[in-house]
């Protein structure tokens, strides 16, 4: 997170090809010309359906490939999922809403609609993300059926370094069924 391309290129040699995700926040063409140019496989973006320019989405999925495009909408409380964007991308990402921030807040997301759109729309990929913890992922992957999980914030020493021990006693107790 946070990371020039640069610096983002240098840590490829540790990342298994097929596993370089850029997340950004409605990056310009160029941009994720260069980023897909550089070796990114995968594209997590973040957005306001209401602020994007004409075309964005179908320029993003021209550019990209609807397979490796992860749109991740800002959807206020009460709004519903915009069916519309099921056109662009295979993979969504439903996050926790905050009025100033994309993502990283450690809110808990709207599981209720992430279990509503997965079960709707089962063609499609699902990530859950938002206020994901140890105290509650095992708790949130019942709840909504996800298969998919953006480990954020709760899974952090500090903003953008992942506490790697945290992360892999959670998965062990998940997959054990102890959490």
């Amino acid at each position: 997170r946070s990371v020039s391309l640069a610096r983002a290129q240098e840590l490829f040699a540790s990342i298994p090809a097929g596993q370089r995700v850029l997340v950004d926040v409605a990056p310009d063409t160029r941009k994720l010309q260069a980023c897909k140019a550089a070796g990114f496989d995968r594209f997590q973006i973040h957005f306001k359906l209401n602020e994007l320019p004409a075309g964005a989405l179908q320029t993003w999925t021209n550019c990209l490939g609807a397979e490796n495009l992860w749109l991740a909408p800002k959807l206020p409380p009460g709004t519903g999922f915009p069916t519309e964007l099921l056109a662009y991308a295979d993979t969504l990402l439903l996050d926790a809403y905050a009025k100033e921030a994309f993502g990283g807040t450690g809110k808990t997301g709207n599981w209720e609609m992430f279990r509503e759109c997965k079960t709707t729309h089962p063609d499609k990929n699902w990530i859950l993300a938002g206020g994901l913890a140890p105290h509650n992922l095992q708790e949130a992957i019942r709840a909504t059926g996800t298969e998919f999980v953006d480990l954020n914030s709760g899974f952090e020493t500090t903003p953008g370094i992942k506490d790697t021990a945290l992360v892999a006693a959670t998965l062990s107790h998940i997959s054990h069924g102890t959490t």
